[in-house]
C-alpha cells in the first residue's frame, strides 16, 4: 500500500481524491470512492441549498469514510451560506477554488476542517499557501471542467514544488495508475482525479452523457468560456472550462460579447441540456476522456488507479 501525507492525513489505502464534480459529483459517488480506498468529494454549484447539501453529504457519510466538498469562491461570495451550510455537515476536507479565496479558507481553518485550494500557476499556489490551506491542488491545463489554462500538469508540478512549503496534490489528464505514479514520482502526495470518474455507473450524469464519453477521443476537449458565458454565470475570466468541443462551442468561441447579450442562444443551450442534445450542451472533460471506453464501477477505477505502486516498483527495479 502506497503511504502518502494524503492516506496518512484521512486514513486512505489510496492516494486518490474524487475531484467534486458539479453534476456528476453528488453523494452517491463520493460514497463510493471513499469506500473503495480513496476520498470522495462533493460538487456545489452556486445554486444549490442547504437540504441538498445535507442530503449529499448524509448520502456520503453512509460509508462511515471521510468525504469532502468542493466550492468556487465566487459562488460563496455571492452565496456565503453554501459554506456555513458544507461546514455544518462535517467534512473532512473543504476545498474553495477559483476566485477570493482568502476569507473562506479562514473561515474552514477556523471550524478545523482541513482546507484546500485548486491553483493553475505558481501565483495563485503561493497565494493559496499564504491564506493558510493544509495543502494545494496543483491542476494543469489538461483538467476538465473550470480552471486556468495556462500550464500542463507536470510542467506546473516542477514550477511549484519547490517553492511549497506545503504539500500538493496533482490534478489535471491523471486517469490511470501510470497517472498516478508519474505524479507522485514528480513529488505530489496524491491525485485529483475527475474524468476518469465520469463513467461510473454512480454518477450523477446520465447513461446518454456516459455514452457520449465514452465516444469521445482524448483530442475531443476544448477550453474556453462559451458555456458560462450563454448561462450568464459569474465564473472570473481567468477560468475558462474544458468540455468535448461541439457545434455550438464553435460557433460561439470567438463571439462572446455577442453570446453574453443573445437570449436565443441561452435558451437554445438550456433547451439542449434539457433534451440531452450534445451537439449543444456541454459535457465537461478532460483530455483524458479517451481512456473512457465503458461503464464501470468507482471502486474500479480506484482499484486501476492504486495500480501506481505496481508501477513504481517496476520504474524502480528498471533503473
Amino acid at each position: 500500500m502506497l503511504t502518502t501525507w494524503l492516506t496518512e492525513r484521512f486514513t486512505l489505502t489510496v492516494p486518490v481524491i474524487g475531484a467534486p464534480m458539479h453534476g456528476p459529483g453528488e453523494g452517491a459517488l463520493a460514497a463510493a470512492v471513499s469506500a473503495a480506498g480513496g476520498l470522495g468529494m462533493i460538487g456545489v454549484g452556486g445554486s444549490r441549498d442547504q437540504a441538498w447539501i445535507e442530503e449529499q453529504a448524509a448520502a456520503a457519510r453512509a460509508t462511515g469514510r471521510p468525504f469532502g466538498f468542493g466550492l468556487t469562491a465566487w459562488a460563496v461570495e455571492e452565496r456565503p451560506e453554501l459554506l456555513d451550510a458544507v461546514l455544518g455537515t462535517g467534512p473532512a476536507l473543504v476545498s474553495v477554488s477559483f476566485g477570493d479565496f482568502k476569507d473562506p479558507v479562514q473561515k474552514v481553518r477556523e471550524a478545523g476542517i482541513t482546507v484546500t485550494v485548486q491553483a493553475g500557476n505558481v501565483e495563485e499556489a503561493l497565494r493559496a499557501q499564504e491564506a493558510g490551506v493544509d495543502f494545494v491542488i496543483l491542476r494543469g491545463a489538461e483538467g476538465g471542467g473550470h480552471g486556468r489554462n495556462e500550464l500542463g500538469t507536470l510542467p506546473l508540478l516542477q514550477a511549484a514544488l519547490d517553492r511549497l512549503e506545503v504539500p500538493a496534490v496533482a490534478a489535471g489528464g491523471i486517469g490511470t495508475g501510470r497517472g498516478v505514479a508519474a505524479v507522485l514520482a514528480a513529488g505530489a502526495v496524491g491525485a485529483w482525479v475527475g474524468t476518469a470518474f465520469l463513467g461510473c455507473r454512480e454518477a450523477g450524469n446520465s447513461p446518454a452523457a456516459r455514452r457520449r464519453l465514452f465516444a469521445a477521443a482524448g483530442t475531443e476537449t476544448a477550453y474556453g468560456r462559451v458555456f458560462d458565458v450563454a448561462q450568464r454565470l459569474s465564473w472570473p475570466e481567468e477560468y475558462g472550462g474544458r468540455a468535448l468541443r461541439n457545434p455550438f462551442f464553435e460557433r460561439w468561441a470567438d463571439r462572446l460579447d455577442e453570446l453574453a447579450t443573445d437570449d436565443a442562444a441561452a435558451r437554445e443551450l438550456g433547451q439542449a441540456r434539457a433534451d440531452e442534445d450534445f451537439e449543444v450542451a456541454y459535457l465537461y472533460a478532460g483530455q483524458g476522456v479517451g481512456l473512457l471506453t465503458e461503464e464501470r464501477s468507482a471502486a474500479d477505477v480506484v482499484a486501476e488507479l492504486a495500480t501506481a505502486e505496481q508501477h513504481l516498483r517496476t520504474a524502480t527495479r528498471a533503473g
